[in-house]
């Protein structure tokens, strides 16, 4: 099997009396989207902040791409290829679409231009975020402030900025929370597509999101992964259904 690209090995992360990571072993393979489930309270978003370097684990290893990234700090992650969208947006709404996207393609690039002013002017971060809004399903809404933008809109934007900085893998945190029906199908389209271009965790508790678009699954309970599989193989599982998916199902 081809070297995963993101390794996870036995990361532990406890706040008080409460375990949030219990030694979660995960490996995520190149142009795999993987998907992370589990009940509110599992450990998932616990699980990403340690992935992005957010929060220091107690215990464990997290490698990607041949190299232990256990220490590093965010932005060394960033720099490497591993990008986070939030579960909730953080986007300047006083600001263009463009300008949220050029500020990203500054930032990522390090350029010694003045913050702000040359975002908002300079071709070489501009053109760049031109393209990404387009790859997105934003082109024509290049001008529009993002407090005019629907909520469906700015998920798209969140991506095309996670886009902007050129990673190699992207962590996904409920891109699809607070979507109604026709946003959560564009937002299925646009990570279908995506998926065929960059690895991707993918962190839902949209179920049909979830199966519409996983290669693997991997089920959280209680800061532990209870099951691996192929969304069949999670489907058929006896423990995972009595966990998590028959809550979903109502059963």
């Amino acid at each position: 099997m081809t070297e995963a690209l993101l390794q996870i090995e036995g990361l532990t992360k406890r706040f008080g009396g409460v375990t949030a990571s219990d030694g979660v072993d995960l490996a995520v393979q190149p142009g795999e989207l993987h998907a992370v489930i589990g009940p509110n309270g599992a450990g998932k978003t616990t699980l990403i902040g340690q992935l992005t370097g957010e929060i220091a684990p107690d215990a464990g290893r997290v490698g990607f791409a041949g190299e232990d990234i256990t220490t590093l700090a965010v932005h060394a992650r960033s720099q490497r290829g591993l990008a986070r969208s939030f579960q909730i947006t953080s986007l300047f709404s006083d600001f263009t679409a463009l300008d949220n996207v050029a500020l990203a393609v500054q930032a990522h690039s390090g350029h010694s231009f003045h913050f702000w002013h040359d975002a908002r002017s300079e071709a070489a971060l501009r053109q760049p975020a031109r393209e990404t809004l387009a790859r997105v399903g934003l082109a024509g809404r290049e001008q529009i402030l993002v407090s005019s933008m629907s909520h469906g809109e700015h998920r798209q934007l969140e991506i095309a900025m996670v886009l902007a900085t050129r990673p190699r893998m992207l962590l996904l945190d409920e891109p699809m929370a607070g979507l109604g029906p026709e946003e959560s199908v564009r937002m299925i389209a646009l990570l279908r597509a995506l998926k065929s271009e960059l690895t991707i965790l993918l962190v839902e508790h949209d179920m049909d999101a979830v199966f519409a678009l996983a290669d693997r699954i991997s089920v959280m309970v209680y800061g532990r992964v209870i099951a691996s599989g192929a969304p069949a193989e999670i489907r058929a599982n006896a423990e995972v259904r009595k966990a998590y998916l028959g809550e979903q199902d109502g059963q």
